[in-house]
């Protein structure tokens, strides 16, 4: 099987972030992922690429049937037309100084065997050879992927203008929907946030998602997943349906972007321990279900489970870290989601909002309670949405204006589903908690919690509309853009050339060298977590505690595994370096225990 140019990809950020990244980065054979659920956003990019096409736009209007699904199928065929011109173009292109083809091929992680014939033509001083081993290149050369993520919990229902439910037309199944129609091949549908059975029943009903020969799929599926046990669970209950995953995206619970989903204090090296050494397992696990389901529906059988690949995403800030990902355990990619967001290369962050992150230090990245989805949420501070919604709450009128409705969840004073960042929801929710029985500080912690809450629909949608200068949906103007905490240790804008460099050890100019380790920062990151649960509990009960206390032995245990662990030093950073940060995190996490064991009496 042919190597695929690239080891690591860039996840999906936000929504506008990577919503034309493949456009930006494919052709130089780079995976990267497109957020599909905001259907307004991918109609504004249709329309701005077809007129970059000079070809004429037929608008979708949300006036007409299954409009959601049509809109996200049109953008997907043309970002791949896009891509395979692109493609096509580059390959024709000469092997001379600056050239794109030049670039593809020096971008190439070292030892790639592309890169090693590479390497030969340069030296090959025969035409006849130099000849023959540009037509081999050419005809080994691959796109990267274009990926599509779905979150799972954005899945509101929609009715037809009299009331009615729309069946299998809620805003996660129309973005599959969209998604299985499109023209895409090699690529890969990714799931994150948690199972959800009725968008996972869905995808039975579209055969793209089959095998077309052993490890053969035109549209793969992908999950994303923060512990083995959430892998097995999800990738039994698709394999049920005849369904298989073809990879397992694992994700570092808080050192990453967008929301956090925390573990229960298992840190992100004793989880990928756990799939290195079940590997095996958690493939013939699924097998066995798999090929019965296959059976049952009347279809095409292997004797053997098809491959299924580790990639593992979160924190990732040098190539030292990078490297022994893949060498100890193993992964097939690594992702690279926040240090890209530097890179306008690959990425679309407005210019204002790119400078914020220059400048961003660590008090700057936070994990915030910001999403109306009720999940903590990585999230860079002082950005035109928080200056907004600070301002409204000065003015009295807290809440943002609900325009696009895909996070509107709550029910506690409507009938129909509102959006706990909306004007709506804290009208009513701190006029209740006003004239509650509350002991002040725990009602004003509520209060703040409820002003906290930040229209996300708009504010991770309009840096497309702002570097591209596009009408602004709704003409509503604020940026919300939600980094890893990692993002603070690259201070700079780099080439999409500077940071594959920076990744496969090339160059060091990008990194903080001081920053700590991702494992350490992670750890870090946990530690401030357990701690502020702790500080925040008002009369916990057993099992609150029982929690508290296991989250704590899990993190206890973590660190075991770190101190028995060869981890290779980063720049900056010793063996020493590293196992001083252990025991001062050990050392907190006594604290906490004393704290939680004081809480129980």
């Amino acid at each position: 099987m042919q190597l695929p140019p690239h080891r690591f990809h860039i996840p999906v950020m936000g929504l506008a972030y990577t919503i034309d990244s493949p456009v930006k980065v494919a052709h130089f054979g780079i995976t990267s992922a497109i957020s599909i659920i905001e259907d307004n956003l991918v109609e504004m990019m249709r329309k701005y690429y077809y007129e970059q096409k000079n070809e004429p736009y037929i608008p979708i209007s949300d006036k007409e049937e299954d409009y959601r699904a049509r809109r996200i199928t049109d953008y997907l065929n043309l970002v791949n037309r896009i891509v395979n011109e692109k493609f096509t173009k580059l390959k024709l292109s000469l092997f001379e100084a600056g050239s794109d083809l030049v670039k593809y091929f020096e971008m190439l992680p070292e030892n790639h065997e592309l890169k090693n014939a590479y390497l030969s033509m340069l030296q090959a001083k025969n035409k006849v050879t130099r000849e023959t081993i540009m037509k081999f290149l050419r005809e080994q050369m691959q796109p990267g992927a274009i990926e599509v993520n779905i979150m799972t919990k954005v899945d509101k229902n929609n009715y037809t203008r009299e009331g009615k439910l729309l069946e299998d037309s809620s805003d996660a199944l129309t973005a599959l929907k969209g998604y299985a129609k499109s023209s895409l091949t090699n690529s890969s549908v990714i799931f994150s946030a948690g199972l959800n059975p009725r968008l996972y029943s869905y995808l039975e009903k579209f055969n793209e998602f089959d095998a077309r020969g052993w490890g053969k799929f035109d549209k793969k599926v992908v999950i994303k997943v923060s512990d083995y046990r959430s892998a097995l669970i999800q990738g039994k209950f698709l394999a049920k349906k005849g369904i298989w995953v073809s990879e397992f995206r694992i994700e570092s619970g808080l050192n990453c972007g967008g929301h956090a989903f925390a573990t229960e204090g298992l840190l992100l090296g004793p989880i990928l321990e756990e799939f290195k050494s079940k590997k095996d397992e958690l493939a013939n696990s699924l097998f066995e279900v798999y090929k019965p389901a296959l059976e049952a529906q009347g279809k095409k059988t292997y004797q053997m489970p098809h491959p299924i690949k580790l990639t593992v995403q979160g924190g990732i800030g040098t190539h030292e870290e990078d490297e022994f990902l893949h060498r100890y355990y193993g992964m097939d990619s690594t992702g690279w989601g926040s240090p890209f967001l530097l890179c306008p290369e690959a990425t679309t962050v407005d210019e204002k909002t790119l400078q914020q992150l220059c400048n961003a230090g660590e008090q700057d990245v936070v994990l915030s309670k910001n999403s109306p989805l009720g999940v903590r949420f990585n999230y860079l501070k002082g950005t035109s949405s928080e200056e907004e919604k600070l301002n409204r709450i000065k003015k009295g009128y807290p809440g943002s204006p609900c325009t696009e409705k895909y996070l509107v969840s709550n029910t506690e004073f409507t009938k129909e589903p509102i959006c706990t960042a909306s004007r709506q929801y804290q009208k009513f929710k701190i006029r209740e908690l006003e004239t509650s029985n509350l002991p002040e500080k725990e009602r004003q912690k509520q209060i703040d919690e409820v002003l906290s809450k930040e229209c996300l629909c708009i504010g991770l949608s309009n840096a497309a509309s702002l570097e591209y200068n596009l009408p602004l949906v709704k003409n509503l103007h604020a940026v919300t853009i939600c980094p890893g905490p990692n993002v603070v240790n690259f201070k700079r804008i780099a080439t999409l050339r500077e940071m594959t460099d920076h990744i496969y050890g090339r160059s060091k100019a990008l990194v903080n060298e001081n920053r700590p380790h991702m494992f350490i920062r992670e750890l870090e990151l946990y530690v401030n977590y357990i701690q502020e649960q702790v500080n925040e509990c008002f009369m916990p009960d057993a099992k609150t505690i029982r929690y508290l206390t296991n989250f704590c032995k899990n993190l206890i245990a973590g660190i075991g595994y770190y101190r028995e662990l060869i981890v290779p030093a980063n720049p900056g950073n010793s063996r020493e370096a590293f196992e001083e940060s252990l025991d001062r995190e050990e050392n907190r996490l006594a604290h906490t225990l004393e704290d939680i064991l004081a809480l129980s009496n």
